[in-house]
Parts: structure tokens; sequence; C-alpha cells
């Protein structure tokens, strides 16, 4: 998976700062999961700041995004606090339309 789509999912209006953080780390998750087997992880997770950073100041999840990015580059390595979002109803196709 492209940087540029995992961006564009994360360029959403969320209605919380808490659901702000689970769609960055989905994001984060999902971008993550599209990477090569060989890949170097430095390197892509450097252009992956690079795209990510001119919208992280207007778009709170893709403010996550690149905070994840930046602490998986940190030394000494530290575990990342990733978690899945709890199930619960979020509004459906029409909170989905407002959102855009």
């Amino acid at each position: 998976m492209s940087i540029e789509r995992t961006l564009t999912q994360l360029q959403v209006n969320p209605r919380t700062p808490e659901r702000a953080r689970e769609i960055g780390q989905l994001g984060y998750m999902q971008w993550l999961g599209g990477l090569p087997a060989q890949a170097c992880y430095i390197t892509e997770a450097t252009c992956a700041y690079m795209a990510a950073e001119p919208f992280r100041n207007t778009d709170p999840a893709v403010a996550e995004f690149c905070a994840l990015l930046k602490a998986s580059l940190e030394v000494p390595l530290q575990p990342l606090d990733l978690s899945l979002p709890k199930p619960r109803r979020r509004g459906g196709a029409r909170e989905r339309r407002l959102s855009l």
C-alpha cells in the first residue's frame, strides 16, 4: 500500500482526539503491513514521515501517524503503544457522509 493512499485515508475530520488517535494508529499499522518484505524500515519510515509532515498541523490523525513514525525511529527502541479501536457504533453511512 502506498503512503499516498494511507495519507488520503488519514485526512478525515475526527470528532474527538481519541478518534484521531485511533485513526492514526490504524493508518500506521496499515502502512507497516504494506511494506515489502525486504524494505529498509528506516528508509521507508523517513520517506513516509517526509510525505506526511506537511499535513501534520491540519489533520490530527496524520499528526498521530507522524508521532508514531518518529517514535519508531528513536534510539533506544521502545515498544509503541498501538491498539485496535474498541468495537462500537459510530454512526454508519450518515456519519461518513457528514465527515467529508
